[in-house]
């Protein structure tokens, strides 16, 4: 089981292939486990390393707060102890803001840039993100994560067929740790990379799901703020869209990696 020692704490990671560093970073509540779709295929042509964030999966969960910068920090310490200097950064949801964050604070370890269904920043104003952070908090505390994951499974996996989609879900999102839950939940209140968007000049793609919870017209706005970004639409999917449309994804990933070598 390989593990870190960083700063305050030791981080779980899998590296699986050869060639140029593919780094994946999960989303809020989710691990390595969520990419299962994504490895063996990316890991054919790249060395793909998946890692637990901090408060996540087999990762050490320290009280917190924790922050964007935080779990950026952890990233580009573990990347310097393994010897990686240089590396492509995949991440979805708050693993696509931990993404930003990294690559404005480390651009000299990040050679491209894939975000997928996340944001820029996070209104600590925003009405919207409050009360679904209440609800969440209220849901975890009162009757747990494996109820949490009840509640999300069928916003994120909607069609009948997809039943093993959402059972798997509510199974993983059980093994989340409350405190760290919440911890990380609330790193993204009052997070913004917006007036640092200039120092991302690599290639960035930005991936979108058509019924993902932000509309496609948000990230095709901050995609015009980043010089060498483009962004890619996935019809009939949602938040979870590695998941939920895996040959789809890959493909558009991999073409665009393809395409910078």
């Amino acid at each position: 089981m390989p593990r870190e020692k960083v700063k305050d704490i030791e981080i779980f990671y899998e590296i699986t292939g050869e060639g140029e560093n593919l780094l994946l970073i999960h989303g809020l509540g989710s691990s390595t486990h969520d990419w299962e779709e994504q490895v063996p295929i990316f890991s054919q042509r790249y060395q793909v390393m998946a890692i637990d964030l901090r408060g996540h999966g087999k990762t050490d969960k320290p009280k917190g707060p924790y922050s964007m910068r935080m779990f950026a920090e952890d990233i580009a310490e573990l990347l310097k102890k393994l010897g990686i200097k240089l590396t492509h950064v995949l991440g979805i949801s708050l693993g696509g803001g931990i993404a930003f964050q990294f690559a404005v604070d480390y651009p000299e370890l990040v050679k491209s840039l894939i975000i997928v269904n996340a944001g820029i920043e996070i209104s600590v104003d925003s009405f919207k993100m409050k009360l679904e952070a209440f609800k969440r908090t209220f849901i975890v505390k009162l009757v747990g994560m494996k109820k949490m994951g009840k509640v999300l499974a069928p916003r994120l996996f909607i069609k009948p067929e997809q039943e093993d989609l959402r059972e798997k879900l509510i199974e993983r999102w059980a093994e989340n740790d409350k405190k760290a839950y919440i911890s990380a939940m609330r790193a993204l209140i009052g997070w913004s990379v917006r007036d640092q968007l200039d120092k991302i000049t690599f290639p960035t793609l930005i991936i979108g799901s058509d019924e993902d919870y932000a509309p496609s017209s948000i990230k095709e706005e901050y995609t015009a703020l980043i010089p060498n970004a483009k962004f890619v639409e996935i019809k009939d999917a949602r938040h979870a869209v590695p998941m939920e449309k895996p040959k789809e994804f890959n493909e558009i990933v991999m073409k665009f990696l393809t395409e910078l070598s």
